[in-house]
């Protein structure tokens, strides 16, 4: 008999989302004329910009004529699109990062996963809560954890509460960490990180010699100029850091699929025997066993994000989903609902009404409002009492969210 990784076992009734669509398939079967608005799974609504749509177009063409046709790619990505984010994205803003050290992706939250194939498994490992799923559930299945309770939280891992209370900014470890999870704009609560909070992230991690995962999949909805887009406008976080980035939330891929990981090339991880290793060649490696690269098509579609009309249209998507996220924000507010994000991110935090559990209120939402959002304890324990409404959505159903919104809490 073929023997399983049972470190699946380990993890919880399902991942966040099924269970969320478990549920909600289960009211729509029963109130087949409901007309359900989902505020929950951060998936974008509006069309591909037009100017990544005619460069799709253009690359499916190339690959109809033998002269153009292109085969297997460099597992790294090509150098087109490689070139294009690292003049854009890094050199732009004065960040030092090179195209060499941009590895494009599938996706942020497959790398996100996948950059534990570089890490041994003794690291201690820390991550805020709540917390984006794929960050813990990776973990577990990776066997870096022992076995979870009844709030969601794992044996073997560090968990650094992020609440009102402590204005969603994680105090540093009590106890030394080696891999250092952060994202921001974050996920779930929609808050950020200003230059002092990351500052002193990457000073603990120089200190300590841990390695900072950061997710920066949502940087785009930044519009207050004083907080950084990339940890790497902090000086030293070159040493310490890895970035993740996507074009799913502000391109509108998370159909298509692109994303990208930054390694810094002087970046280093401690062998079993003391000494020192760079962890650039060690991505490289893994993507090209592992990965036989992003679709030519697809690549040739994210580089048009960088042209001069494909910023205009992917700015304007930005604004819409961010004018999105106002509305929620200012009319659960003027419902008397505490409310947080939603201003330099997709996302809108809130406490739930009444002191309600976070799942108690999604049914509750749910059966009286025909409105589905994310539980915040599905983020983890911290979680608990909280609920995420994603900006995702149509101009009419978010006008039409808040109006039942407001109906249900009068």
């Amino acid at each position: 008999m073929t023997f399983v990784n049972e470190n699946y076992s380990k993890l919880k009734a399902g991942y966040l989302f099924p269970e969320i669509g478990r549920r909600v398939t289960d009211f729509c079967t029963k109130n087949p004329d409901a007309n359900v608005i989902r505020l929950g799974i951060g998936d974008v609504t509006e069309p591909l910009p037009a100017a990544i749509v005619a460069a799709m177009h253009k690359a499916v063409d190339e690959m109809a004529n033998r002269e153009s046709f292109r085969g297997y790619g460099p597992e790294q990505g090509y150098s087109f699109l490689r070139d294009a984010v690292a003049e854009n994205d890094y050199r732009a803003r004065g960040i030092d990062v090179s195209a060499d050290e941009i590895f494009i992706s599938d996706g942020s939250k497959c790398d996100s996963g996948n950059i534990l194939d570089i890490f041994g498994g003794s690291n201690r490992v820390a991550v805020t809560d709540p917390v984006y799923p794929v960050y813990v559930d990776t973990n577990v299945m990776a066997g870096n954890t022992g076995d979870g309770d009844d709030s969601g939280r794992y044996e073997g891992l560090v968990y650094l509460p992020v609440t009102a209370e402590n204005g969603f900014v994680p105090a540093l470890p009590e106890e030394d960490v080696d891999l250092i999870y952060l994202c921001y704009p974050n996920n779930p609560t929609g808050t950020v990180a200003t230059r002092e909070t990351l500052k002193t992230w990457v000073d603990y991690a120089r200190d300590h010699e841990a390695i900072i995962l950061f997710d920066a999949a949502y940087e785009a909805y930044i519009t207050d100029e004083s907080i950084p887009h990339s940890i790497y406008e902090i000086e030293g976080a070159r040493d310490v850091a890895i970035e993740f980035r996507s074009f799913s939330k502000n391109a509108g891929f998370t159909g298509v699929r692109c994303g990208l990981t930054i390694v810094p090339k002087e970046l280093k991880g401690k062998t079993a025997d003391g000494s020192k290793t760079n962890l650039h060649p060690l991505w490289s490696r893994r993507q090209s066993t592992k990965f036989n690269g992003t679709s030519y098509i697809v690549q040739r579609a994210a580089e048009a994000a960088y042209s001069p009309e494909g910023k205009a249209q992917i700015g304007e998507l930005i604004n819409f989903y961010l004018t999105n996220a106002r509305l929620l924000r200012e009319g659960l507010e003027s419902a008397g609902v505490t409310v947080y994000g939603g201003v330099n991110a997709p996302y809108v935090w809130l406490q739930t009404p009444g002191g309600k559990s976070s799942w108690d209120f999604f049914d509750d939402l749910l059966q009286k409002a025909h409105l589905v959002g994310t539980p915040g304890s599905g983020f983890g324990a911290s979680g608990e009492g909280y609920f995420r409404l994603s900006a995702f959505n149509s101009r009419a159903n978010v006008e039409e969210a808040v109006q039942r919104f407001q109906q249900m809490i009068a």
